[in-house]
């Protein structure tokens, strides 16, 4: 897997990041976590599947102090090199490693975007979730930006095309190989209910749909991608974001926060 991101760091910017319909669902996450990052200055975030770096440096422009990480050496590289200026902590990290923080600082928050826990297993999650209490304060919040089964999107598009095995290719259990930059990278889709039942010892506080209208990324060339076109598939994205539509989106936020007491 670290290779694999490896390669994807080299255009993941171009590609995604700097795309119109990148920033938009960038900025629906942003929105959404609005309330958290200011309910508290100066807060610890750690992020896990860091990227290249721009929710860091999001977090850290906001005052909070930021330790990111990432299982892949070249996108912890890259991240390092645009933030060179800020005082970001980044770590060479696999999100399934997460205990090995037990006995270091705690955080506030633990925030991973767009489809970084979708190259976990249930199991893997809900291990996740038993070493987060350890490293999360009391109250600690975790959000999460996860693709769920049912996106109307990639079901409406791959039938276009004819191909309704890809149509429905996110409705398993099992594992699928999606394509990354090129690699084929084992993956797995949930949807909210999902991952509140995994979540033992957490509450839901938000769930929220990211890219219902607004398409994926790799119809960025295609006439969804036009400016104009996503700027208004944006706003209906923040009109109709409601819970219960957030598993037939491109991706969905769900905010936990840590119960009393663990």
């Amino acid at each position: 897997m670290q290779n694999d991101f490896d390669i994807a760091a080299i255009n993941y910017d171009a590609v995604f990041t700097n795309s119109t319909i990148g920033k938009a669902q960038r900025n629906q996450v942003y929105k959404h976590l609005q309330n958290t990052l200011n309910s508290k200055s100066n807060q610890h975030i750690l992020e896990l599947n860091c990227g290249t770096g721009e929710d860091a440096n999001y977090f850290n422009n906001l005052g909070h102090i930021v330790t990111a990480t990432d299982i892949s050496k070249k996108m912890i590289e890259v991240s390092k090199q645009k933030n060179k200026n800020s005082d970001i902590e980044f770590k060479q990290l696999n999100i399934k490693e997460v205990n090995q923080l037990k006995n270091k600082k705690k955080f506030d928050i633990i925030f991973s975007n767009f489809g970084g826990f979708n190259c976990l297993s249930k199991e893997e999650i809900a291990s996740f979730f038993s070493s987060a209490k350890k490293i999360l304060n009391q109250k600690g919040k975790i959000a999460l930006v996860i693709m769920p089964k049912n996106t109307v999107w990639e079901r409406i598009y791959f039938s276009l095309k004819g191909d309704y095995k890809k149509a429905k290719r996110r409705n398993t259990n099992n594992s699928i190989r999606a394509n990354v930059d090129g690699i084929n990278v084992k993956t797995w889709y949930f949807n909210p209910k999902e991952i509140k039942t995994i979540a033992d010892g957490f509450s839901v506080k938000k769930i929220k749909s990211i890219g219902l209208f607004v398409p994926p990324s790799y119809l960025q060339s295609s006439f969804f991608g036009k400016k104009v076109i996503v700027s208004f598939l944006n706003k209906l994205d923040f009109i109709f974001g409601f819970s219960f539509l957030a598993k037939y989106a491109d991706h969905y936020y769900i905010e936990l926060q840590k119960n009393t007491g663990l």
